[in-house]
């Protein structure tokens, strides 16, 4: 009886044209300077993931041990942080929002397999994280995934589904737990 899965198929298969496979050997020098600059200079690690084609907006922190497969797939909005050792998976894009928190050690994982097929064929699935959202650390974020504007997910949340706008999820799977609300500031 054949095997049901075929890995050989999998691995013949072209999964990048010749133009982003240079793009990869190439970040991997960009990779090894970006994790080299001073934690305080956002503005440099900025600059060098715009060499490499990300969408950066202003004023944006990600720290020097940020992972990021492919700077090409992010697009982050002004004001954005992504924390140290996150893991920013983007094989499909990945769009980070204005003022929005990817925190430590978090995982956005924007590519995965289809378990259905028989050669297990490369999905490259979105991930967006609105504005005002919050990863809270060590959390996951699957393929295909939208956070809503305003939402937070919880410290080590697994989040397979949709996140409806100013709402807090939490655990594995991530269930809604509660709307955020946000409080007026007293001046």
């Amino acid at each position: 009886m054949p095997h049901p899965v075929q890995i050989d198929a999998n691995r013949s298969t072209r999964k990048y044209s010749k133009r982003v496979l240079v793009a990869r050997v190439l970040w991997i020098f960009g990779a090894f300077v970006f994790r080299l600059v001073p934690r305080p200079c956002y503005a440099v690690r900025s600059w060098l993931l715009r060499i490499y084609g990300a969408k950066i907006g202003q004023r944006v922190h990600v720290y020097p041990t940020v992972r990021i497969q492919f700077p090409w797939n992010l697009t982050i909005g002004d004001f954005a942080a992504i924390g140290d050792h996150a893991r920013i998976y983007n094989l499909g894009p990945i769009q980070i929002g204005s003022r929005a928190t990817i925190s430590q050690f978090s995982h956005l994982c924007a590519g995965s397999h289809d378990y259905q097929s028989p050669t297990m064929a490369l999905l490259k699935l979105p991930i967006t994280v609105g504005e005002d959202a919050w990863v809270c650390a060590d959390a996951f974020v699957g393929p295909g995934v939208t956070i809503g504007d305003g939402a937070v997910v919880g410290a080590r949340a697994v989040v397979v589904k949709d996140v409806p706008a100013w709402t807090v999820v939490a655990g594995n799977p991530a269930k809604e737990v509660k709307k955020r609300e946000i409080q007026e500031c007293s001046t």
